[in-house]
């Protein structure tokens, strides 16, 4: 194990008064100090990328991310001081990606990865979910199982898992009868978006601690037609599921998809879904077709807040937002610029839930300084902003390598946030996951 450091930035009395913080966003001054960076993927070799995290008390930190030849994890026992060796995840070796994690209220770990049985893009190649399940805190995986597709030759993408009281497992992925209908739309330097397709938000669930699972479920209306990409979920009161999907309009002529909105979806268990779910402020603009990386994301505070971060793209600007809801997700707040910096670079946004009324609001962009940066900044429903953004990456990375289309965010006890990311530093030409702890 490598010894971790954590450095300077701290995030203080979370008041109105505000937040102290040695190092601040684009827009502010330069940042005098940096926290230290681990690199948790040390020893796997090639692009390490795309990141998920969770935690749990007392200080158990989890990441998995795409690398070790397939989906790499690591584990921390003392709230981000130390790291496990990594390792790839049993199973997830070949044609693996887009992976996600949850922790279970009696300590399980679940590891969901998308997974090809063949080349993707090959006729009758199958892409399906895989959970694997870990009931020693991450140091072995002895439970792993396939969430086949009815039928050979779909298409499959991002999956989401969450988990609840007594086993319950519930999981959200991209579906697609034909994927032979899929045309990519993919960046010089970063992930693959879609032009056309049959695309579905879809949920499974398992009440036996994903040992069974399910049918698959659309979350949204017009399957197969959905449009939907991405569908990131929390658990609400008495087993309620949210979820907030990117969802494009599809031509049932050409299968061509259009910019598109962020929706959001309550469930009381899963299976029953509104017929027409509200677009989440449609008027601030649209999702672009090349948006390659995880566009929306959701969280939730002790007090059950909810809050939505998502970007929009026009010709002259990649928009970071936030919006929050006090009731369950009936009502949302005005949309909240998050992103400081007026240009093109994508900003991915993510959240984690905090002490009631509390959230931390984080990003990675590439702009406008030299390179990939992660930046966080704490959120009040009650008072707005509480400071300045803090950048918490010590280095920039190379704009030209892809660092994943996610990164990962979890709230550790006493308040404390750990992130993970990729990152390409210094003169590597491959991303690298580096994590670090910022101390409230």
């Amino acid at each position: 194990m490598v010894k971790k450091l954590i450095g300077c930035v701290v995030l203080v009395a979370l008041t109105a008064a505000g937040v102290q913080a040695c190092s601040q966003s684009p827009g502010a001054s330069q940042r005098p100090g940096a926290p230290g960076m681990l690199d948790i993927s040390a020893g796997c070799l090639g692009n390490n990328s795309e990141v998920e995290e969770a935690a749990a008390a007392p200080g158990h930190v989890y990441a998995d991310w795409i690398g070790c030849g397939g989906i790499g994890f690591a584990w921390s026992a003392d709230s981000g001081g130390h790291f496990s060796a990594p390792v790839a995840v049993p199973g997830s070796l070949g044609h693996s990606w887009d992976p996600a994690i949850a922790v279970a209220g009696d300590g399980t770990v679940y590891v969901s990865y998308m997974h090809a049985d063949g080349a993707v893009g090959l006729p009758g190649t199958s892409m399906y979910p895989v959970v694997a399940a870990s009931r020693d805190h991450g140091a072995s995986f002895a439970q792993t199982h396939s969430l086949f597709p009815p039928k050979p030759g779909d298409w499959g993408d991002r999956d989401f898992i969450a988990v609840g009281p007594a086993g319950h497992v519930y999981l959200t992925w991209d579906y697609g009868p034909s994927g032979s209908e899929v045309k990519l739309l993919c960046a010089r330097s970063g992930s693959c978006a879609y032009t056309n397709g049959d695309f579905n938000a879809v949920i499974q669930a398992s009440s036996d601690g994903g040992r069974t699972w399910g049918p698959i479920i659309p979350v949204e209306p017009r399957f197969p037609l959905g449009g939907g990409y991405s569908a990131p979920l929390v658990l609400g009161p008495a087993g309620r599921i949210d979820i907030v999907y990117e969802g494009h309009p599809t031509s049932q002529r050409t299968l061509a998809v259009q910019p598109g909105y962020e929706f959001f979806a309550s469930s009381p268990d899963g299976t029953h879904w509104p017929a027409s779910p509200p677009a989440l402020w449609p008027a601030n603009g649209t999702v672009a077709l090349p948006t390659w990386w995880i566009d929306g994301d959701i969280s939730a505070d002790a007090a059950g807040n909810l809050y939505v971060t998502w970007d929009t793209q026009t010709a002259a600007a990649d928009i970071g937002w936030l919006t929050y809801s006090a009731d369950g997700g009936r009502t949302w707040s005005v949309p909240i610029r998050v992103t400081p910096d007026t240009d093109r670079a994508p900003h991915i946004t993510e959240s984690a839930g905090g002490q009631a009324g509390i959230a931390y609001i984080a990003w990675q962009t590439s702009a406008p300084a030299p390179g990939y940066a992660t930046y966080l900044r704490p959120f009040s429903i009650r008072h707005g902003w509480l400071g300045p953004a803090v950048m918490v990456s010590a280095k920039y990375g190379n704009a030209a390598v892809w660092p994943g289309d996610t990164f990962g965010i979890a709230q550790l006890p006493g308040g404390r946030i750990s992130l993970t990311w990729g990152s390409a530093v210094g003169a590597s030409k491959k991303s690298a996951i580096y994590a670090t702890v910022v101390t409230s």
